[in-house]
């Protein structure tokens, strides 16, 4: 599945969400930093939440100042980056954890550290590395048209997030521009578990849907199978982040952490996989 020639692998990622579509399930999409408890740790980490029934997966570009995440994901940030985690890092990460495992494997990341390395090194680097593409959570859409020439052209997902302040006439802008999936907040503030994850997120879907035929993933609280089953009822993805980089942090050593993301891994990919229930009867 590894591109040869540049070409980042939208193709897959698409693949992929319609197969878990025609399973009658939403996709299981988990979320890690790179670099986090190390680098080399990182890419077990992704490759066990894989190996767990993770669908796709998001790698983390570690930031100093992570405004729209909580403090889980804030402290895994915190030792990546005093571990000396470089983009080169991220862009391995990704590269390694496609490689072993032929999933999707995207970057999230903030919009300076990739205008500070520059667009086309950045995006020409992560379709090499068998990229899928990038979710930009601060990139506002009308100052996105840079990125979006050069990810287009290396055959990378542009992913927009959508949050339920977002306006209808707004959403349409968004998800014009978009690529992949559309990733919506489901509430407002940093990410994080939450109890619930509720009528907000399903409120956004409809919304979000009434706009665009991209898939739609939710993230932001889901941290159980019972609530990866709630959103699977009305998302065509789940993304997990803050549950799996807690299990890392509170594990006594790497081992243990594996094989708690991947017992993870594994409820949630049960929990999106009887989301459909409730509409057989």
């Amino acid at each position: 599945m590894t591109s040869t020639h540049g070409r980042g692998n939208i193709e897959l990622l698409s693949a992929t969400l319609a197969k878990a579509k025609s399973e009658d399930r939403a996709a299981l999409v988990a979320y890690l930093p790179a670099g986090f408890p190390t680098v080399d740790g990182g890419i077990e980490a992704v490759k066990a939440v894989i190996a767990g029934g993770a669908d796709v997966v998001e790698i983390g570009l570690p930031h100093s100042d992570p405004v729209l995440d909580g403090p889980v994901i804030q402290t895994a940030d915190d030792i990546a980056l005093r571990g000396g985690v470089k983009i080169a890092d991220v862009i391995r990460t990704v590269r390694e954890a496609h490689e072993a495992t032929g999933a999707p494997v995207l970057v999230m990341t903030y919009w300076n550290p990739i205008d500070r390395y520059g667009v086309e090194r950045f995006t020409s680097e992560l379709a090499a590395a068998g990229g899928a593409g990038c979710i930009l959570p601060d990139l506002p859409v009308q100052e996105s048209a840079l990125w979006r020439e050069h990810a287009q052209k290396h055959g990378l997902a542009t992913v927009f997030v959508v949050a339920p302040s977002s306006k209808d006439a707004r959403l349409a802008t968004i998800t014009a521009a978009g690529s992949g999936f559309v990733y919506a907040a489901s509430l407002m503030g940093v990410t994080g578990t939450r109890e619930s994850v509720g009528n907000q997120a399903a409120d956004l879907v409809r919304r979000t849907r009434a706009t665009s035929d991209l898939p739609v993933c939710v993230g932001l609280g889901v941290s159980n199978a019972l609530q990866a089953k709630e959103v699977a009822g009305f998302a065509d993805g789940v993304i997990v982040g803050s549950a799996f980089v807690k299990l890392l942090l509170d594990a006594p050593d790497l081992p243990s952490g594996l094989d708690a993301v991947r017992a993870l891994a594994g409820e949630l990919a049960e929990g999106v996989r009887r989301s459909r229930d409730k509409t057989d009867t």
